[in-house]
């Protein structure tokens, strides 16, 4: 205790002193017994930092012509002071040892270069790390993958850093320019799972939402075995649990880019299955989570693999335990309550990929005791990666016609919904929120008439105006499917709220799902049942709505959209007096004639369904609409489409004729 309180206060300064010394071998001398001092102790790194250890040991790496023994003992030093605190590793990279430890990878000496990777290992797997320092000089990483075949060290530390460190596709695209499929495939057969391990990492990083390098990878063989099989060998149960659980990630993600069928034995047998084997109760939290969060990835879009995942292993329920979890008294509270959060957003991503299409698995899964209850509460979690897993939980769910009829009308999960999207959030999160509320808003939801008087409307009109192309499109949707069947009083406070300038401005919007469901919106708002709904509207709001028409149809748009906003014509045609808007402008009646001859079926069926609207004899002054028709050649050109050999344009055109025959 009496000589660390004098180290503390005192032989810092001396030991940093005597690397000033000219002598060679007695600065070696020198740095041997200051790394003596520092390995082990985090205090005396800290201490030895503080009296100026860094820079000078960085004076002597930068020196010309300094002995390579000497630079080896400065680079495992500098190693050792990056195994210290956090505020060690920030003052590291605030002399810059990051830049001259990344110079001395290019040394000729062995020894070093593997203390300057040790170094780089340790800092580059810090939270704290900048890793994108790596990517910044195009000579690093190729250089990088040069070294690993030197040693097991440079095989171990290269694969580490490099694994850790490529996390945009830009950084994939230059590790897989370089190389580093074909470095890397060596490793996976080392003797050692130090090596194998990282190598497995490296792979998972390169291939992640890639799929030219996927394909790539799925396609690359090393000593007559396919690199996937490689991936498979590894998830033996012989190996350790992280070995399996990576290379099932590797398998994971290249099934996900395409380069794996999702039927392939490798993902269903091997894959699959020991992910599911890693949500047990026998595994750690880190490791549950990680199985569950790559699981949720395998099988988010593939109901094959969702079907099968759902029966295997009893996951559903295995997963109910996520959510229940409670950490042992060894932990402490800030780490517990982590902890928690990680398994119940684990559990919430599993449950929305295994939920997403199949309406019995749905039914399982809200079967489950209490899980509605959890799913509400965690809708208002403090937690915003819980609230989010949570979000897409219910997201997944709502798309159930059964559920949302029976399930949601016992719980009230539009009320978080609702007072999220009102506040501010990330963006991730107000888009799922909004897909969700979405359905929520469909016609046979119980949820919808509370929802839109908590002031929905209010709400997804000021999601039209947002930057986000997203929160447009389920703006815009939302409003949509609150305007199905809904009453007047719905349908005006929307076309008030909304406005014709913001109406206008979605029409031009350059997204077309956007400019889809703004048509489907007016054709909505101007739905046939009851026909006083379409002339109150137009009584109102024919002049904006006409010119939108026309600015549709006369501009460049794919067919299903001219074919949405005939269909918008058909139903102000369907209304009393809205159907003079229609005779009564020349421009739209040359129109409808034009798609009535036009190539693709789909617009003449409804054009001519527009037609039908306006000749219906049963209505009033149908006599005078016909004879003004007749005019514009409407009756000869649906003589001429008798000939139609679709039989659905055929009916159409036999109906109308009937109209004006009779």
């Amino acid at each position: 205790m009496f000589e660390m309180m004098m180290m503390d206060t005192g032989l810092g300064h001396v030991y940093v002193e005597n690397l000033n010394v000219s002598d060679a071998q007695q600065l070696l001398c020198n740095l041997k017994q200051m790394k003596n001092v520092v390995i082990g102790s985090s205090r005396q790194k800290t201490n030895l930092m503080l009296c100026g250890a860094v820079p000078r040991l960085l004076q002597i790496m930068t020196t010309d012509n300094t002995p390579s023994e000497i630079l080896v003992e400065c680079g495992v030093l500098l190693g050792s002071f990056a195994k210290g605190n956090e505020a060690n590793k920030r003052e590291l990279m605030e002399d810059g040892v990051l830049a001259i430890m990344m110079q001395g990878l290019a040394h000729s000496n062995l020894k070093f270069v593997e203390s300057c990777l040790r170094f780089l290992r340790t800092m580059l797997t810090s939270p704290i790390a900048p890793t994108e320092i790596l990517f910044q000089d195009n000579t690093v990483i190729p250089h990088m993958i040069q070294l690993l075949p030197r040693s097991p060290c440079t095989q171990e530390c290269v694969a580490s850093i490099l694994a850790n460190s490529c996390k945009t596709p830009d950084q994939q695209e230059m590790m897989f320019r370089h190389g580093a499929i074909q470095a890397l495939s060596p490793l996976l057969t080392s003797n050692s799972d130090k090596i194998r391990l990282p190598a497995l990492q490296c792979f998972a990083a390169i291939s992640y939402q890639n799929k030219p390098i996927s394909m790539a990878i799925a396609s690359a063989m090393y000593n007559g075995e396919s690199i996937p099989e490689l991936f498979c060998k590894l998830m033996a149960r012989n190996n350790t649990i992280i070995m399996q659980l990576t290379s099932a990630k590797c398998l994971a993600y290249l099934c996900r880019a395409g380069a794996i069928r999702p039927a392939d034995n490798m993902i269903v047998i091997r894959a699959m299955p020991t992910l599911v084997r890693m949500c047990k109760k026998d595994r750690s939290v880190e490791e549950r989570v990680d199985g569950a969060e790559v699981l949720a990835y395998l099988i988010e879009e593939d109901v094959s693999l969702q079907r099968t995942a759902a029966i295997t292993d009893h996951l559903v329920l295995t997963l109910a335990g996520f959510i229940k979890y409670t950490p042992d008294s060894s932990h402490k509270k800030e780490q517990a309550e982590h902890l928690i959060n990680e398994m119940r957003q684990a559990a919430f991503k599993v449950y929305a990929s295994l939920g997403a299409n199949e309406e019995d698995i749905r039914k399982r899964i809200i079967e489950t005791e209490t899980l509605m209850d959890q799913v509400e509460k965690y809708l208002s979690s403090p937690t915003v990666k819980v609230q989010l897993a949570s979000v897409r939980c219910l997201h997944s769910l709502s798309r159930s016609v059964q559920q949302l009829r029976t399930s949601f009308q016992d719980h009230a999960v539009w009320k978080p919904l609702m007072k999220l999207l009102q506040s501010e959030q990330p963006e991730e999160l107000l888009t799922v929120a909004s897909s969700t509320l979405c359905n929520l808003l469909l016609e046979f939801s119980p949820s919808k008439e509370p929802i839109v008087d908590a002031g929905a409307v209010e709400l997804l009109c000021k999601l039209t105006s947002s930057p986000s192309s997203a929160l447009r499109l389920n703006g815009i949707w939302g409003l949509m499917n609150m305007a199905f069947q809904a009453e007047q009083k719905i349908k005006s406070s929307i076309l008030a709220t909304l406005g014709t300038d913001q109406l206008f401005r979605l029409l031009t919007d350059t997204n077309m799902d956007i400019l889809m469901k703004t048509l489907g919106l007016l054709r909505n708002l101007l739905s046939t049942k009851p026909t006083q709904h379409i002339d109150s509207i137009m009584s109102s709001h024919s002049k904006q709505i006409m010119t939108a028409v026309i600015m549709i149809l006369e501009d460049d748009h794919p067919p299903e959209v001219k074919e949405q906003t005939l269909c918008i014509l058909a139903n102000i045609a369907d209304g009393n007096t809205a159907k003079d808007f229609i005779m009564s402008n020349e421009d739209i009646l040359k129109k409808l004639t034009y798609y009535m001859r036009h190539e693709n079926v789909r617009l003449q069926i409804a054009a001519v369904y527009c037609i039908n609207n306006l000749v219906w004899n049963e209505e009033e002054g149908a006599g005078d609409r016909r004879a003004k028709l007749k005019e514009y050649g409407v009756q000869k050109h649906l003589q001429s489409l008798l000939s139609s050999s679709d039989t659905v344009l055929f009916d159409k055109v036999k109906t109308a004729l009937q109209q004006f025959s009779s």
